[in-house]
């Protein structure tokens, strides 16, 4: 192992609280080539596909980045905004919201830096960034609320595969998951009410969380027991009987059983059992993306409609919405507890006086 170096130390340079906010991803463009990049990133992650490698990259390689990239591409045209892809729009006011929410939180200093999973900016370049600004705490916290593998303990992979580079470590923290945290539910529970109040209520919520090969959850991935939570705590804030809600699972990929009830199967069946009016809802996004305002918005509308029902919202993700932000402020918080900079400093380090200490002990900076 070659590990890489520190930056030059700088002995009377302040300290900092680094927070690192994680999403998925997406594509650098909509075209085949950046969509083809990104999925072969995104696909060979033996977190998301725990199939042997070599059976698994002949497939990759030999079916899937030859058929899938143009079909991608063209659904991701029809989001694409001035700015890049709804997600990366969203998650970068998500970062610069935070950074001012934790700003008026934190006495000591605070640095929040925006890495993405798989694409750019990267999970290694957002930790650079706090390097550099001499974050020696490190929060990370992935946008997943319900934990699996194939998000959260991926992105644990990623961040400590940088780490193991680094020569001087940061104290690092973790946090694996949200799915029950009293501001995130507050947060959903409030988004469905103001929908409400501008569209009527639907004779059937959806819950549509995305899914995951059903072999994982009898391995023992918790995801599925933490949707269910959090769709359980939204509906006795909403006060809904069990008859007008339901939760199901979107987005499968490839032949194995994944998690159901499936989102689209349900609306089919809804309308043709002669349900009229429908909103759906998908917690399990912190920020809109390809797969809630294509495939959620868009398509699932039209299965719906296509069916027989007459009726179709889509409520938004949180996104950067002021009480999503300020219930992951409130949690960072939680999780900071104890370091310095959670807590207001008796006096401020006589940095001078350490620089110089540091070079009479033959300390380079």
């Amino acid at each position: 192992m070659i590990y890489a170096n520190s930056p030059e130390p700088h002995h009377d340079a302040p300290e900092c609280l680094g927070v690192l906010l994680v999403n998925l991803g997406t594509p650098d463009a909509p075209t085949i080539p950046a969509v083809r990049r990104y999925l072969a990133e995104f696909l060979w992650d033996p977190r998301v596909v725990e199939l042997p490698r070599p059976i698994w990259w002949l497939i990759l390689h030999g079916v899937i980045l030859r058929a899938r990239p143009a079909r991608s591409a063209r659904a991701y045209q029809a989001v694409w905004t001035p700015e890049g892809s709804p997600l990366f729009v969203i998650a970068k006011r998500q970062a610069a919201a935070m950074q001012t929410a934790l700003d008026a939180r934190f006495p000591g200093p605070v640095l929040v830096t925006l890495g993405m999973r798989y694409g750019h900016p990267s999970i290694p370049s957002a930790l650079a960034q706090l390097r550099a600004a001499n974050a020696r705490r490190i929060l990370v916290l992935p946008l997943y609320p319900q934990y699996s593998a194939t998000t959260t303990a991926s992105t644990f992979d990623a961040v400590a595969r940088e780490l193991m580079t680094w020569r001087l470590l940061p104290e690092l923290r973790f946090v694996n998951q949200y799915h029950d945290d009293r501001g995130y539910i507050d947060a959903l529970a409030g988004s469905i009410r103001a929908y409400w109040a501008e569209h009527g209520e639907p004779e059937r919520l959806l819950f549509s969380f995305h899914g995951i090969p059903q072999d994982y959850f009898l391995n023992g991935d918790p995801y599925h027991c933490q949707c269910q939570k959090t769709a359980r705590l939204v509906v006795e804030q909403l006060h809904l009987p069990k008859e007008r809600w339901l939760l199901s699972f979107q987005s499968r990929f490839g032949l194995q059983e994944w998690l159901r009830p499936y989102t689209d199967e349900t609306l089919k069946a809804w309308a043709t059992e002669g349900v009229k009016s429908v909103q759906v809802i998908s917690p399990g996004f912190a920020a809109d993306c390809l797969e809630t305002i294509e495939e959620i918005s868009v398509e699932n509308r039209d299965y719906f409609l296509e069916a027989g029902g007459q009726s179709y919202g889509y409520i938004p993700c949180l996104n950067d919405a002021p009480e999503h932000i300020g219930g992951l402020a409130d949690l960072v918080m939680r999780h900071c507890a104890g370091w310095p900079e959670s807590a207001r400093p008796a006096a401020s380090p006589d940095l001078t006086n350490r620089r110089e200490r540091a070079r009479e002990m033959g300390a380079p900076g």
